[in-house]
């Protein structure tokens, strides 16, 4: 009999490394449109749109629907020149039917719209974001940079797009060399044809310059917008300049006023129940929040791979209260799984989804490679390698990978599969720093080894593997 497959983080396949995600419910599927990273790449977003869909009554299933759109294709890239890279997107269905994908090209601050009779592509080049007169979205004096376009269309079939970018000053030579105008969040009407400015822009969201003093002054806007409806209100999700976080904004129409919400997800659980520390490692965060046969998620990504340019995309789920605030959620391993993950099952080391030195983690920053003290989740095949095995790799002296949650029963066996270039201790425990559950000797072994114990935890269960000894301990898995 076979077992019917769980939903894990990430929630596509652990070879697919799709940032960015915007989930979208078209006709009973979920499709997520994102950017396309690279595994071990080294920048953000070197590979060509794809897309994923899954039903939305089995979100532990997804299919790859193939490449959705290629750069080449928009004629801001030059024939014959290099293919430029493709940020962030989003995608809406028009009031004609059809599909609009608007995307940004690298940092040439324009917006580019494709479309497709299907939500999964392949897309073909519509146009760019332009005014009336002609002139595109970002080359009219004044105009802010464009950029990480959201698109939405309300209930009366209105189109508003959102954009923006608002690094901190001084964060990035490159950004201050490229004389950025940056205004904050920027809110702009389009017509019906998807591509013409109606009205012209406005600022719903502060950046950091200019958020002191409002209740956004801890969140300032940097990046990452979606517009989204929920019980009548307007739910804008953005990055902010914490560069970790999602946070939301909240009005009772798309123009505002909005009114800061809070921290949605944070991909190191900074600022849950009064954290200071990343649980885990932390970088970029875009994402946004969708509600699927009755239950809200939002969908976010992490960071692998000891760099900021191999992120994957991962969901929880999220509680929309009546006062319309949604409270901050934990990263788990479970995300879009109905439940804690069950007993009886293998589970990949790569669904970890607290990862740390004995001294905590850190944030993975753009043309930096974390040390060599720290653990990683990395795998073993090259980019695009469907047979590829992620794992867990350098879990060093006093290291851990944190896992939740899984529904246990006492008696319940634990299989490990690790390898080991020193000698030391792996100690299991059912919370982060809790008291340990099983420990399993360890020896240098340049091949994957086995251990088994037998746990005695009862209910929902966190599990905490951390490595105690010389050398570094890889983990590939477990099974319960």
């Amino acid at each position: 009999m076979n077992q019917a497959k769980q939903a894990v983080n990430p929630y596509l396949p652990s070879y697919e490394y799709v940032p960015d995600g915007e989930p979208h419910v078209f006709n009973g599927r979920v499709y997520v449109y994102g950017s396309h990273d690279r595994f071990g790449g080294n920048d953000f977003c070197l590979n060509d749109y794809v897309c994923w869909s899954a039903r939305a009554d089995d979100l532990a299933n997804w299919r790859y629907e193939g490449t959705s759109y290629r750069s080449v294709q928009d004629p801001l890239c030059a024939e014959g020149s290099t293919a430029m890279r493709l940020f962030a997107p989003d995608v809406q269905r028009g009031g004609d039917g059809r599909y609009y994908l608007f995307y940004a090209l690298e940092f040439c601050g324009r917006i580019s719209v494709a479309v497709s009779e299907s939500p999964v592509g392949p897309f073909q080049f519509y146009d760019h974001v332009h005014y009336p007169d002609g002139t595109l979205l970002g080359a009219k004096e004044g105009d802010a940079f464009q950029y990480d376009p959201g698109i939405f269309v309300d209930d009366n079939g209105r189109v508003y797009l959102v954009s923006g970018f608002c690094p901190i000053p001084g964060i990035n030579p490159k950004f201050a060399a490229m004389n950025l105008v940056t205004k904050g969040c920027q809110l702009i009407e389009l017509a019906d044809d998807m591509c013409t400015v109606r009205e012209a822009p406005q600022i719903v969201l502060p950046q950091q310059a200019d958020a002191e003093g409002t209740e956004f002054a801890e969140h300032p806007f940097f990046e990452a917008p979606s517009l989204r409806k929920a019980n009548g209100r307007y739910y804008l999700i953005y990055s902010s300049t914490q560069n970790h976080e999602l946070c939301y904004a909240v009005a009772d129409k798309p123009q505002g006023v909005y009114h800061y919400g809070g921290t949605i997800v944070s991909n190191g659980d900074i600022g849950l129940d009064g954290r200071t520390v990343p649980c885990n490692y932390t970088g970029t965060n875009h994402g946004s929040i969708v509600e699927i046969n009755g239950q809200w998620y939002v969908f976010y990504h992490r960071q692998t791979n000891r760099t900021p340019y191999s992120r994957q995309g991962c969901a929880e789920k999220i509680t929309l209260l009546p006062d319309g605030s949604i409270p901050q959620v934990r990263v788990t391993s479970c995300g879009l799984n109905d439940g804690p993950l069950k007993s009886g099952y293998s589970y990949p080391a790569g669904i970890a989804c607290c990862l740390q030195t004995a001294n905590g983690a850190g944030p993975y920053r753009a043309k930096t490679t974390i040390g060599e003290e720290h653990p990683y989740i990395t795998q073993d095949g090259p980019d695009g390698d469907i047979f590829a095995q992620q794992y867990v790799a350098n879990l060093r002296d006093g290291s851990n990978a944190g896992y939740r949650s899984f529904l246990l029963h006492p008696g319940t066996n634990l299989t490990v599969t690790y390898r080991c270039t020193g000698d030391g201790t792996l100690e299991i425990a059912a919370k982060e720093s809790g008291a340990l559950a099983l420990v399993f000797p360890v020896t240098a072994s340049n091949t994957w080894q086995t251990a088994m114990g037998t746990l005695q935890l009862d209910g929902e269960q966190e599990l905490w593997f951390t490595y105690r000894g010389t050398g570094a301990l890889d983990l590939r898995g477990f099974k319960l």
